[in-house]
């Protein structure tokens, strides 16, 4: 059987601006390759109310799983939690349990949850919490749709909180070897062993370094002993011992 898939939609102006560099899909990439989801695909997408709509639409039909980032805060810009519901077709309102995280947070800190604080407490009907140790407000799952702060700390809380409730399958692996030869040299016996190893990912990166030329090959799949073979078959391509 195939590893369940995912894709990630990434919201906000600011990462389309260029003013903040995401840093989600990178840690998100990592921590579902661990549990055998495989991410397929990654969209960003403006504050704009029917691009999110329509791109949550799009991969919720298209994947097992699809992770938001960004959008679910107090402010005016913050749509993300109003578009999940419009994709669904479902209501949002302030909900007692998310209010009552909130609530308990605030009073800790001695803080007012005041309306701009409490608009994180609305959560489409019919959506699960997902928890946030690090800020308390809560993200919220929606069938397979699971969305999420931005903030690199809170989303990869909520990652932490998110993954362990998923259907993972057999996590990748992965090996790479440093040839110091040009990619051109080694293409068609590359070629080559991908088409021996077809159940393997074989991919080039070539690099210049100190006046160096040459390329990294990463090797991966879901088979440690076929992992093994093509790297013995790698490193003879590249003149190498095994």
């Amino acid at each position: 059987m195939p590893n369940p898939t995912a894709a990630m939609l990434v919201i906000g102006d600011e990462i389309l601006s260029g003013r903040t560099r995401d840093a989600n899909m990178h840690y998100l990439a990592g921590e579902l390759t661990k549990v055998g989801i495989d991410l397929k695909e990654v969209r960003i997408v403006s504050d704009d109310r029917d691009a999110i709509i329509a791109a949550v639409n799009a991969l919720r039909g298209a994947y097992d799983n699809v992770v938001t980032s960004g959008g679910i805060g107090p402010t005016h810009d913050d749509i993300t939690a109003d578009c999940i519901a419009a994709a669904f077709g479902v209501g949002i309102d302030v909900r007692n349990d998310a209010r009552a995280i909130l609530q308990e947070r605030y009073d800790a800190m001695g803080t007012e949850l005041n309306a701009a604080r409490l608009r994180m407490a609305r959560i489409p009907d019919g959506a699960a919490l997902i928890e946030n140790p690090v800020s308390g407000a809560p993200g919220f799952s929606l069938e397979n749709v699971h969305v999420m702060a931005g903030v690199p700390s809170v989303f990869q809380a909520m990652v932490a909180s998110l993954v362990p409730t998923l259907t993972g399958g057999v996590p990748m692996l992965s090996q790479s070897l440093r040839i110091n030869r040009g990619e051109g040299s080694i293409a068609e016996p590359l070629g080559a062993l991908a088409a021996e190893f077809p159940d393997l990912s074989i991919g080039s990166y070539p690099f210049q370094q100190n006046g160096i030329y040459g390329v990294n090959v990463v090797i991966r799949g879901t088979d440690a002993g076929r992992l093994d073979a093509a790297m013995t078959k790698l490193a003879a391509i590249a003149g190498l011992p095994a």
